[in-house]
């Protein structure tokens, strides 16, 4: 299974790819403002690359739940200078966390390599436009209903399969958009219009979704229904975070999108090691 991202392609099965968040942003749940100045974000992101980040993650507003939307200008302000400096200093690529099409366009022409869109079931033309002139990787994400609105009432009757069949029809249709499937990873979107218990389905029901031969991103680290279970605050959630990913990993999902990378590669190198001794032994 191929994944290609401009000038750069990732061949699995290969280790777990650790792509380490950049929030440029004044109130994201865990990190809001730490890393709004240019200087602090390049910083950041440079020491996440050291920690054994293989994709760095920009992102200049917030799409935890309930929050207030940002003006394109202010976003486009936020992120494209982070993505210019960063893409001149770094050898690893860089994805656009963003769901506008304007914004991610102008971080591909900036030097981002990946669009990280939540908003993937708009299906909007104009991002799909932008990733396929850039030849871009586009991570699809499922989601019901924006950031804004998303924890409202989040109902499934079974909602591992219906984040399969979303897949399934986003894999159908985005090549028509002239997105290959090597272009494309999915990411089942836990904590994006989901419960407690959905977000707990969802994990355990990862192998559903590796089947599909695309890579599978898992992003779960620090959220709020860690803290659910664990009783832990945002910045207590790494033990719970950590498990989660490897349990991700484990079940076969490719990548893990996280703010603790040192910490998820090291116990990722370690998952690794037990399940390659395990391989040898079947």
């Amino acid at each position: 299974m191929l994944l290609r991202a401009r000038q750069f392609e990732f061949r699995f099965p290969r280790p777990a790819l650790v792509m380490g968040i950049v929030n440029v942003t004044p109130d994201s749940f865990s990190d809001g403002g730490r890393f709004l100045d240019v200087d602090a974000a390049i910083e950041h992101a440079e020491r996440l690359v050291f920690e054994g980040a293989d994709i760095l993650d920009i992102g200049g507003e917030s799409t935890r739940p309930g929050a207030v939307p940002v003006p394109e200008s202010e976003e486009l302000a936020r992120v494209i200078p982070v993505v210019k400096l960063l893409a001149g200093r770094v050898s690893v690529p860089i994805s656009i966390d963003s769901r506008k099409p304007a914004v991610a366009r102008a971080a591909l022409a900036a030097g981002a390599s990946l669009v990280n869109d939540v908003g993937s079931y708009r299906r909007i033309p104009a991002m799909l436009e932008a990733v396929a002139a850039y030849g871009a990787g586009y991570i699809c994400t499922h989601s019901q209903g924006d950031p804004e609105t998303m924890q409202d009432h989040p109902l499934y009757k079974d909602v591992v399969a219906e984040v399969g069949r979303f897949f399934d029809e986003q894999l159908a249709a985005l090549p028509f958009h002239g997105v290959s499937l090597e272009q494309i990873v999915v990411d089942p979107g836990v904590g994006f219009g989901k419960t407690l218990e959905h977000n707990l389905l969802l994990l355990g029901g990862m192998g559903q979704f590796v089947r599909r031969q695309r890579p599978v991103m898992v992003g779960v680290s620090r959220k709020s229904f860690l803290g659910a279970v664990c009783g832990a605050k945002a910045d207590e959630r790494l033990p719970a975070s950590l498990a989660c990913a490897i349990l991700a990993v484990q079940a076969g999902a490719q990548m893990v999108r996280v703010h603790d990378v040192a910490a998820t590669v090291q116990a990722l190198r370690m998952t690794r090691a037990v399940m390659n001794q395990q391989s040898h032994v079947a």
